[in-house]
């Protein structure tokens, strides 16, 4: 289930220069940034009661850097807070939406993410998002027994 925006995600094609712009609107700096390799981009967070992804690509040809060059710079998704990001994906092929990914894959902010085609959300990238549940570590104490 849908539990809330997580975050609005913002296409930039010169990060530091954008960071600059959103810290003097927003009244705060970022408190993040973080590369993604697997999609070519490097990603700036700020947090104002509602979290604002920045997005720069890496390279040349990575998916931003060709948004970008399609539609400009601008919103590039609305990201969607989800408790099982598998039972959410199953649930909208059900209902007819289109996803681009057939699992979910890891993202930014220590996310588990996947996108939703924008043909089936009347032009709108949405993306589901759920946190990485970190693994329970056992601690055995030496000497115990």
């Amino acid at each position: 289930m849908i539990k809330k925006i997580e975050h609005i995600g913002i296409a930039v094609k010169d990060l530091a220069q954008a960071e600059a712009l959103y810290t003097r609107l927003l009244g705060c700096g970022p408190y993040k940034q973080e590369r993604v390799d697997s999609e070519n981009v490097i990603t700036s967070f700020f947090d104002v009661g509602q979290k604002i992804e920045l997005l720069a690509s890496t390279c040349e040809d990575g998916v931003i850097a060709r948004y970008i060059e399609k539609r400009g710079e601008g919103i590039h998704h609305i990201a969607f807070d989800v408790d099982d990001i598998e039972a959410e994906m199953e649930r909208l092929k059900a209902e007819g939406f289109v996803l681009l990914n057939d699992s979910p894959k890891r993202g930014a902010d220590n996310k588990l993410v996947c996108f939703v085609h924008p043909k089936t959300t009347n032009g709108v990238l949405l993306e589901l998002c759920m946190d990485i549940k970190p693994i329970p570590v056992e601690i055995s104490m030496a000497g115990e027994g």
